[in-house]
């Protein structure tokens, strides 16, 4: 068989279900657990029966807590992996954030996530209405094991930003399934923020239900010490005239820090009119550390605006540092100002500026790093 008449390769999950049994036991010959270190998340695919479900706190009067049978949820999803099938058969209770169809919501709505064991599970919901509009923060509690589901409802013509924030001690492992499902015209946003856990897996994926929706996500990673991260993306173009728009950046600083990127589109034969990138940036602060990056784009029709992907891991730019010294500027300075322009076109996508400065003063502190608002006039003038 030649190249033109092989088939094109379905990067959709080859399995959906409620039952973990239905998805084989994970191991590293397996695409979707090549880089996963599974001796680190030993006992965590398949159901513990200490577990508990996730403690929460939110002032925002949208948020509450459903039974998991509940019709505001969205009963046809069904998990795509291990983990968030092991999560979501043994939840019983559901986080709900309901915005009512045409309510514009001001400010941020806020959801502080708490552990309540060793390892805990969770079922979240984000149920925007038709023409609604809303931003929701989402803070894990890193210190324990969860393992949890995410998914995003966007109805036709709303507007749904949705953060994601992980941020704390290098203790627990996060194993989490984050789906959005874009209705007609819709537009979503979300940003994933991963600073804190000991592993990370994070599989966020995207669905259009109608034509004419859009999607953006955004991360920003850092990993150091042992940390281990993945970032495994699908993005499932089936529906006409839609777009997409996939950025991660991930700085890596010492020990033995591991990071996995794997983004993957498919466009379907009826997905015309489409237009979708993807891009993963990495930085290596410090010899050691080990950054994957899998961009894989498919394309089932060629009737389309624009589709394209890229990728690049690099050292920390010593030319650059030697630039910005040169204008006067101290070493420990340049340093922190090019890893704040690394992550800039990220970060200023949060709109809540003192969400943002939180985050960027985390990402400092992690890395050793003295705030630039600290810094006094006589520092930067050498």
């Amino acid at each position: 068989m030649s190249l033109a008449e092989a088939p094109p390769r379905d990067h959709a999950p080859a399995v959906r279900s409620l039952d973990f049994l239905d998805f084989l036991e994970p191991s590293n010959r397996e695409e979707e657990w090549k880089f996963t270190p599974l001796e680190r998340v030993n006992g965590l695919l398949e159901p513990v029966d200490t577990a508990v479900g996730i403690g929460w706190g939110s002032s925002s009067p949208y948020v509450t807590e459903v039974a998991i049978d509940d019709a505001r949820l969205h009963a046809s999803w069904t998990p795509t992996d291990r983990a968030g099938a092991v999560a979501r058969g043994a939840a019983t209770r559901a986080i709900l954030i309901d915005i009512p169809k045409e309510t514009v919501v001001d400010g941020s709505v806020i959801v502080d996530l708490k552990a309540l064991g060793d390892v805990n599970y969770a079922h979240i919901e984000v149920v925007v209405g038709d023409f609604s509009s809303a931003t929701v923060v989402i803070r894990h509690d890193v210190a324990a094991d969860v393992l949890g589901n995410l998914v995003v409802q966007a109805g036709a013509e709303s507007d749904v930003k949705v953060l994601s924030v992980m941020d704390g001690e290098a203790t627990g492992r996060q194993m989490w399934q984050w789906h959005t499902i874009v209705g007609r015209n819709a537009t979503s946003f979300g940003l994933s923020i991963a600073l804190g856990g000991e592993v990370v897996r994070m599989v966020p994926s995207v669905e259009y239900s109608a034509p004419g929706g859009s999607a953006v996500m955004l991360g920003a990673f850092l990993a150091d010490g042992s940390q281990y991260q993945e970032h495994r993306l699908f993005v499932d173009h089936a529906q006409p005239n839609c777009s997409s728009y996939v950025a991660y950046k991930g700085a890596l600083a010492g020990g033995t820090a591991h990071t996995v990127w794997v983004g993957d589109v498919l466009v379907r034969r009826a997905a015309t009119g489409i237009e979708t990138y993807e891009v993963n940036r990495n930085l290596l602060l410090a010899d050691g550390p080990r950054a994957d990056s899998v961009p894989n784009l498919e394309l089932e029709t060629g009737d389309i605006v624009a589709a394209g992907h890229a990728s690049a891991t690099g050292r920390f730019d010593d030319e650059q540092l030697f630039y910005l010294q040169s204008r006067g500027i101290p070493e420990r300075v340049a340093r922190q100002l090019v890893v704040r322009g690394f992550f800039a076109d990220v970060l200023s996508k949060i709109s809540d500026a003192g969400l943002r400065s939180e985050i960027l003063g985390r990402i400092e502190q992690r890395l050793g790093m003295e705030s630039v608002g600290a810094v006094d006039e006589g520092d930067l003038n050498g």
